[in-house]
């Protein structure tokens, strides 16, 4: 059975502020067909994401398949609010690497 990971299949992988409390996550992937792949593999679900960093579910505030952009979309709450002392990354811009890596089958 041949793999992939998630980064060589979405054309866009990227985090950014929801909000002073929140950070938004978008996979989008460039055509219908691998969007569907992906979300047909289980490969990027909300226990992937409750792993993959290491929160309890009640910190993922959304979880979408959001089909009119081929897109999934999710918010996490943060630990702490953005620019709060200890607080590493105040545009939350450089959160969504642990997703390049997901490997999703081949269909």
């Amino acid at each position: 059975m041949s793999t992939t990971t998630l980064a060589d299949l979405a054309k866009t992988i990227r985090s950014k502020n929801a909000g002073t409390d929140r950070i938004t996550f978008d996979v989008i992937f460039p055509t219908e067909e691998t969007y569907e792949r992906v979300k047909r593999s289980g490969a990027l679900t909300r226990e992937t994401v409750s792993a993959l960093f290491r929160v309890d579910d009640e910190r993922i505030v959304d979880f979408v398949y959001f089909d009119p952009a081929f897109a999934i979309k999710f918010t996490l709450s943060r630990a702490a609010p953005s620019g709060s002392p200890g607080e590493g990354d105040v545009f939350g811009c450089q959160q969504y690497p642990p997703l390049l890596g997901i490997v999703v089958p081949e269909n």
